[in-house]
Formats: C-alpha cells, sequence, structure tokens
C-alpha cells in the first residue's frame, strides 16, 4: 500500500471509530477499536501524515517517539500508598501517571480538543525493559495503571527488520489486537504531493528520469547506503535557501541528504547541468517571449535529456506563476467573504446576493473590521499552538491579515465615519488586490502562450511536446490554472498526441 492509500486509511478508520450512536456512545466501543500499525521503510511520510490528517480531520495529535523514553516515564515513577484490606492496613505500590497519558490531558486541556491521535513512533524498536510495556499498551490501550481517554486513537509506526536491527517482532497474541497497515514507497504518488510542496523541480526531473534513485536502502561491505523521499524533501528546502543566499549546492552538500555514494555523485552533475541550462538557455526570456536564434540552433543539436531538462526549466517556471495566482486567488476569495459584510444597506449587488448578502449589523465598520482581525489572529494562534494549521494556511491567514491591517489604516488616514466612506475605501483596497490577480493571470497566460510558441518553433508536434503537454497535466499549479485559462493549442495538443503510446515509448527511451 502506498503512503497515499495509508492516509485515507486512516482517515476512514478515524471516521469509523470516532462515530457515535443516538445515545453519545462510539459506535465501535473502546476495546474493539484497534490501534492502527504502519509499517513501512524509514523517511517515506509514515510520520508526516500524521500531523496532515489531525489537521484535515480537526483532532488533536500528540507524538512520541518510544525510543527516546524509558520504563519510567512511560508507566509513570512508583510511589508507596496505605489501603485497607480485610481490615488491614497495608502499604501498596502505585504509579504516578504515566508522562504519555498526562501529555494527552495537557493537549485536551490547552486546546479544547477531546478527541485526537496518539501517534508513537519507533514502537517495535523498544529496548528490552520497555517491550512488555509496549506489548500491554498495544493490547489493553493503557500505560501502566492508567488509560489512554476516550476519543483518542492509537496509530503507531515501525519499520521492517531488514532497515533496523533494533526491531522486535510482536507476537500473535499483539498481532491479532492491531490493525497493521504495511507501506511502500510509490514515486507517483510522492510526485502529486512534491508539486503541492513545491518540492525543487531539478529533484522531480531527475527522479522523472531515474525512478529507481527515489527509495534505495542497501547494505554493502562499506556500511549502509540509503536515499528516502524524506532525504529528497530535505534537501529541496536547503536548496531552495541555498538559491536564496547564492550558496553552491555541491556533491558533499547532496551527500549530507542522500547518503548513497552513486546517487549523490550523479544528482549532484545533473543539479550542475540544470543550473547551466538555466542560464545557457536564458529560461526567463523563453517564457517572455523573446528567444534568440541561437537557441533554437542548439536544441536541434542536443541530446534527449538535455531537451528535457529545458523542458523541465520551462514547466518550473510556469508553475512558480501559477502557484502564487492560486495563492492571490485564494486570498482574494478570504477578502471578498469579508469586505462583503461591510456593505451599507440598500447597496447595490452585483454578484446576485442580494443588497444585504452576507451582511453583519456592527455599530462601526471600522471597529467591526478591528475586532474581525483580532478575532483571525487569535483564532490563528488557537491552530497553530493546536497543530490544525499547515504552513500554506499559515501564510494565508497573514495575508489576509496585512491586508485587513492595511485597510484599518488607510480608513483612519482618510478619517472615514459613515458607512459609505468605508465602504468606499475598502472597495478601492479590495479593486487594488483584484487588479494585481487579473495582472498576474494575464502574465501567466502570455507566457504560457509563450511557451507554446518556443515548443512549436523548436520541436513542433514531437516527443518534447508530448513531455510538455504531460507535465502540464500532471502539474497540481498548472490543472488549477487551465481550469480557469481556456488555452486553445493545450487542448488541440491533448486531442492530437496519443498519450498513453506515446508517453509509454518515451518514458521507456529515457530509462534507457
Amino acid at each position: 500500500m502506498n503512503i497515499k492509500r495509508a492516509k485515507e486509511e486512516i482517515k476512514n478508520t478515524i471516521e469509523a471509530y470516532l462515530l457515535r450512536d443516538r445515545y453519545g456512545a462510539y459506535e465501535i466501543p473502546s476495546i474493539r477499536q484497534r490501534p492502527v500499525l504502519l509499517i513501512g521503510p524509514p523517511g517515506i511520510g509514515k510520520t508526516q501524515i500524521m500531523e496532515q490528517i489531525s489537521q484535515e480531520c480537526r483532532i488533536g495529535l500528540v507524538s512520541y517517539t518510544i525510543t527516546h523514553h524509558t520504563r519510567q516515564s512511560a508507566i509513570g515513577l512508583p510511589f508507596i500508598q496505605d489501603r485497607i484490606y480485610d481490615s488491614r492496613r497495608c502499604s501498596v505500590t502505585e504509579y504516578t501517571m504515566s508522562e504519555i497519558v498526562a501529555s494527552i490531558y495537557d493537549k485536551i486541556a490547552d486546546t479544547g480538543l477531546s478527541e485526537g491521535i496518539l501517534f508513537i513512533d519507533e514502537i517495535n524498536c523498544v529496548s528490552e525493559t520497555l517491550a512488555p510495556t509496549m506489548l500491554q499498551f498495544l493490547q489493553c490501550k493503557t500505560f501502566g495503571n492508567h488509560s489512554i481517554p476516550k476519543g483518542w486513537i492509537i496509530v503507531a509506526a515501525g519499520n521492517p527488520p531488514e532497515y533496523n536491527k533494533s526491531v522486535r517482532e510482536f507476537d500473535i497474541v499483539t498481532l491479532d489486537r492491531i490493525k497493521m497497515i504495511p507501506v511502500e514507497a510509490d514515486y507517483g504518488v510522492w510526485r502529486e504531493y512534491a508539486q503541492q510542496v513545491h518540492i525543487h523541480p531539478a529533484i522531480i526531473s531527475y527522479l522523472d528520469v531515474k525512478k529507481q534513485n527515489f527509495c534505495r536502502i542497501e547494505t554493502t561491505v562499506d556500511g549502509k547506503t540509503f536515499a528516502t523521499p524524506r532525504g529528497w524533501e530535505d534537501l529541496s528546502r536547503l536548496m531552495e535557501v541555498y538559491e536564496k543566499l547564492h550558496r553552491t549546492v555541491d556533491r558533499e552538500v547532496v551527500f549530507q541528504y542522500i547518503q548513497y555514494p552513486l546517487i549523490a555523485r550523479d544528482f549532484a552533475n545533473y543539479l550542475e547541468l540544470y543550473y547551466k541550462y538555466e542560464k545557457d538557455y536564458q529560461v526567463e526570456a523563453i517564457l517572455d517571449g523573446q528567444v534568440q536564434e541561437n537557441i533554437y540552433t542548439r536544441l536541434e543539436r542536443a541530446p534527449f535529456d538535455e531537451r528535457l531538462s529545458v523542458m523541465s526549466l520551462l514547466l518550473a517556471g510556469l508553475n512558480s506563476g501559477f502557484r502564487n495566482l492560486q495563492e492571490k486567488r485564494q486570498r482574494l476569495e478570504r477578502l471578498e467573504k469579508i469586505f462583503r459584510r461591510l456593505k451599507p444597506k440598500g447597496a447595490k449587488e452585483t454578484d446576485g446576493g442580494g443588497a444585504d448578502a452576507g451582511r453583519t449589523e456592527y455599530d462601526s465598520p471600522a471597529e467591526y473590521l478591528a475586532g474581525l482581525a483580532a478575532g483571525m489572529q487569535a483564532e490563528r494562534k488557537y491552530k497553530l499552538e493546536s497543530r490544525l494549521l499547515s504552513r500554506k494556511e499559515d501564510h494565508l491567514y497573514q495575508d489576509v491579515m496585512a491586508v485587513l491591517e492595511r485597510t484599518l489604516q488607510a480608513i483612519k488616514a482618510d478619517s472615514c465615519q459613515t458607512e459609505e466612506e468605508v465602504w468606499k475605501k475598502v472597495s478601492e483596497i479590495f479593486q487594488t488586490e483584484n487588479q494585481a490577480y487579473e495582472t498576474l493571470f494575464d502574465l501567466c497566460a502570455d507566457r504560457l502562450e509563450h511557451t507554446f510558441d518556443f515548443m512549436e518553433a523548436a520541436f513542433g508536434s514531437g516527443q518534447e511536446m508530448v513531455v510538455f503537454v504531460t507535465g502540464l497535466n500532471t502539474g497540481f499549479y498548472s490543472v488549477d490554472f487551465l481550469q480557469e485559462y481556456a488555452c486553445e493549442r493545450y487542448y488541440e495538443y491533448n486531442k492530437m498526441l496519443l498519450f498513453d503510446d506515446r508517453e509509454k515509448e518515451i518514458l521507456k527511451q529515457m530509462e534507457s
């Protein structure tokens, strides 16, 4: 099972476990809510999807890597307690609350989220002294004498024994009480994710050709060598920052993340050429429709892998604009919902929603807007502390709040008092934001048309055009843009080119 399917299965499990009957009890009682156990190679995203799941399901998340804990921190510390048994006073051993269980109650108190996920990583790599505690945890959902609160679902993760010599195998009694989900690396699924989180295009284009280097873990006479999806993503983030700092990502830097010497050297060589092609072929000029004639001559003589690199650079440039456009559109949509509530009574509605559609009653429009901005700030803070906010969503919050603050300053500077005055100022600011979106939309459209001009002049409807249009079809941001912009040549080539047959032929040529 790939990580995307595993994520869906965990979300389905959570939905099933948290479903209540008409009496308020869980449809599946706690004793029958089997812990979920993800087993798969390191670095494929088992830990990462847990935060995504908690954000999408709007439930709490408490994470622990169990190898960092001792038996005492897991089950609590012993203390002596006096009890009366058969009319006799006896001293018995009790335990303080487990640090792990206590952290769940802390999370509930801090966030108000009474339901959530307790995620235990590396669960099959515990020490010998902690192993019985982990078996008890999986079988009985307790640490020591303390149970996991109802409404909190247990998800654990571990590596197969071939990847970790510390792995302990579970017995049948334990396995018969868990929901096992084996996970494997899948480049196609990771590529979809990579497009959304903006993994560096050089990494994507390299792995498109050499998928076998996406996830490789081997043990040789020289020790362990490995390249994992986590390594590629972390390297991508470093490359992005290094480019801003004008630093060089060479083989030594690549090896810090891709600890497979042959792959690290191969990618470093590819990256050097990638940057060289970006400069030599003047990719930005091509996107702007300013192509020098010698570019066509060079491409005509270039080997196929060099042409692929140029197409990757063009797609990366387009997708960067498409991504910015999507972010601006989402900000506009959020602002429109907010500003519409400030529309004066009886004002004309241009979108068919009615004169007072979405209107909120308030004493002062400026005070209302200030209160709304403060409310958004508090909501953002709560979601951040509850780990319910992704980085992309957080940026959207900050962008919207920045516009609201700018609007409030403009209202104050112009001494706007009446509803009509405030509405006029709000409309001006919204139109400025909308004009910036329209300008960027037109720029993206022009760049796409310029790229098609270049592709037709350089390659006609050959193999390169197949790869280019396929890239548009599979790009997260390009697909979003093409739903808004009717590019005639895009649709023409989609109809004309037989992707199923020709793409297989091209991929075969690329791999050979």
